[in-house]
């Protein structure tokens, strides 16, 4: 029903003639770390995980200084195309992201780190990928990756989005036109890429 709905709301836009949404403010060439400040993120762990590890964040540059990192966004854990093709797009290819020397692949999405877990734990991914929460939006938000899913009744939320990140830097940015689709931002489109 709420796919039904963000379908007809983005055919309703392009019909007349809006941008459903404009392109991130992040590009090839950027600081990651440096475009969002002060930004952390919450490692997918269960809630006792969480009590012992005092509710810990992770800072955006433990994760990608001195790394080479592909990371992936998504507008939400156990939804539609995100469960059945872009998760699995990369956990199938993880092998040839490491042979390649990507030290890590990341899957984040405006979630809790607890729904984060459940998810990456269904899709039997957790050994392959690292999955972040994004609880409050605001790294997508100072990416200029927002997007405002309430019409499907997600509320505010990622598009759909892949990077490659080498030692912070942007090297490769793909940014899905509508988050319905599925077409750049895949993990056998990234890996053509690196």
């Amino acid at each position: 029903m709420a796919y039904a709905m963000l379908k007809q709301r983005t055919s309703t836009m392009k019909s007349i003639g809006q941008t459903w949404r404009h392109f991130a403010s992040l590009s090839v060439g950027a600081d990651l770390v440096a475009a969002a400040p002060n930004v952390s993120l919450q490692k997918a762990r269960t809630w006792d995980e969480g009590v012992s590890s005092k509710f810990s964040v992770t800072p955006l540059s433990d994760i990608f200084k001195g790394k080479k990192v592909v990371i992936f966004g998504l507008p939400g854990a156990f939804t539609g195309v995100c469960t059945a093709q872009h998760v699995p797009s990369y956990k199938k290819n993880i092998d040839k992201f490491k042979a390649k020397g990507v030290d890590s692949v990341i899957c984040v999405s405006v979630n809790d780190p607890y729904t984060m877990n459940g998810w990456a734990e269904k899709l039997e991914a957790k050994d392959a990928i690292e999955f972040y929460g994004d609880f409050d939006g605001k790294f997508h938000k100072s990416l200029d990756l927002e997007l405002d899913l309430s019409s499907a009744l997600l509320g505010h939320r990622s598009t759909r989005w892949s990077a490659f990140v080498e030692d912070g830097k942007v090297k490769v940015l793909n940014v899905e036109n509508v988050p319905s689709e599925f077409k750049v931002s895949g993990g056998e489109v990234i890996l053509d890429q690196i």
